[in-house]
């Protein structure tokens, strides 16, 4: 198996970028922390389940990582909250996810709803 730079690159700056810490996103992909570091340090190659995992953690599309697509266009009202999530603790950022998963899937049955 080989281990693509480009791949480990583009996910270690993505999740430097979003302010997540290495633990944050183990936690959220399944992996142990030691696993998503080898993966960014380019030591250990990256399933395609797990940068499916990745790319959904991050809202980014798997082809970006693959250097198939350009990168999401930056939404001002995200990267402000990226920003605003870096200086939060792991447990924080986690409640901080978890309200906007809930917010997003309470838009969804409010638009199933409205129907």
């Amino acid at each position: 198996m080989t281990v693509n730079p480009d791949v480990a690159r583009l996910l270690r700056e993505t999740r430097e970028y979003l302010g997540l810490s290495q633990q944050f996103v183990a936690s959220h992909v399944g992996l142990s922390r030691t696993a998503v570091s080898e993966i960014e340090l380019g030591r250990r190659e990256v399933k395609a389940t797990e940068l499916k995992r990745f790319a959904d953690l991050y809202h980014y599309p798997m082809g970006y990582f693959l250097g198939e697509d350009s990168p999401p266009a930056a939404d001002a009202s995200l990267v402000a909250l990226a920003r605003a999530a870096t200086g939060l603790s792991d447990a924080d950022r986690q409640e901080v996810l978890r309200y906007a998963e809930f917010l997003r899937s309470y838009g969804r049955a409010e638009r199933d709803r409205k129907r």
